[in-house]
């Protein structure tokens, strides 16, 4: 572009969690320590944390996670990877003709960098930047980081960047309630499930109560979202469920809510997905189906920890059958409706 040409068009980055290279110990030791020395992800002092972090965590994690990525691992590569690059092209071949849109794909942590899908849009040549992180819900281990990650990227760069405008959390948006819905009704029917849990991605929450001083102050704090709440992971969390659960037909003396994937000792936001599952067997439930609505793409924690360790242990506690229901990876439902939330964004 001719320095004398004003820029123009509009460019869309899609921004998702990341996966390493391979399912090995030596691709795994860069990825964890790069998404584990985020200060939004282990939110203690650096010099805690880099000890931490290199000498503990890391040394044995990175052989485990090695072996849990080695069970899912297909041969197109990871499954984040794979289903979040089948939703891009969806979702781009959706918009292609629209308002000269450039989109890519990056990962805030691993390849593609955020970094190498800001090069790949050329963002000096584009008037509007769109960025698109993919969590439904809010949370500062997750849309808050990549926010940080965007606008540090945009001011390294040397040449002038346009401001970013953001697609905001869509917990509650119909299209995205909908798409969820239409998603998993022919699963759900197949299984004729007795219980359906709502299992969402945990955070410590400390997080919650740094945001707002009402976060788990009472059991009923998260029953709905309002102004003193509107940002909290955990009432997000609840309003998704409660929706899609409305939408599906599902009442509530049939489903459940709660958090996975907890990292640590200190308390994460409860119940802990863990743990129910061990504890509904006991309660007469037979037929389990599992919904992941804080992950539009299935990964390692839906398809090893849910489908392969939690339906382990659901089994040894007494119960006959779990059954996973599928991320949204790249269906059409998703795409017209995450299409329609850049749209907003957009303007048109």
């Amino acid at each position: 572009m001719n320095a004398s040409e004003p820029p123009s068009g509009i460019g869309l980055l899609l921004v998702n969690l990341g996966s390493p290279e391979a399912p090995t110990p030596e691709a795994l030791d860069p990825y964890l320590k790069e998404f584990l020395m985020d200060p939004d992800v282990i939110d203690i002092p650096g010099f805690l944390r880099w000890p931490l972090v290199h000498w503990r965590i890391v040394p044995k994690r990175k052989r485990d996670s090695a072996a849990l990525y080695g069970k899912i691992w297909t041969e197109a590569g990871s499954p984040l990877l794979v289903n979040s690059r089948a939703f891009a092209g969806a979702i781009d071949r959706e918009l292609q003709s629209e308002h000269g849109l450039r989109m890519a794909l990056g990962m805030r942590y691993g390849r593609p960098s955020i970094r190498d899908a800001l090069e790949t849009l050329a963002v000096a040549e584009l008037d509007r930047l769109i960025v698109f992180p993919l969590y439904p819900q809010y949370a500062q281990s997750s849309t808050l980081t990549v926010r940080k990650k965007v606008l540090a990227e945009l001011r390294a760069m040397p040449h002038r960047t346009p401001e970013p405008e953001w697609v905001h959390p869509f917990y509650s948006d119909p299209r995205y309630i909908e798409a969820v819905a239409a998603v998993s009704a022919g699963p759900l029917a197949d299984f004729a499930a007795d219980f359906t849990l709502f299992s969402f991605h945990g955070v410590p929450e400390r997080h919650l109560r740094r945001a707002h001083s009402v976060c788990l102050a009472s059991d009923s704090c998260c029953d709905r979202v309002i102004d003193e709440n509107r940002n909290c992971y955990r009432a997000q969390c609840f309003d998704t469920a409660r929706s899609v659960a409305g939408v599906l037909g599902i009442p509530r003396e049939r489903r459940a809510v709660s958090f996975q994937s907890r990292l640590g000792r200190t308390p994460w936001i409860q119940p802990y997905t863990d743990r129910l599952i061990q504890e509904l067997p006991g309660r007469g439930v037979r037929r389990l189906a599992v919904l992941c609505p804080s992950f539009v793409a299935d990964c390692l924690e839906t398809l090893d920890e849910i489908e392969n360790r939690e339906r382990e242990r659901f089994l040894e506690a007494g119960g006959e059958a779990l059954r996973l229901v599928p991320s949204l990876n790249a269906d059409r439902a998703w795409v017209k409706a995450a299409a329609g939330l850049v749209r907003d964004v957009i303007g048109t």
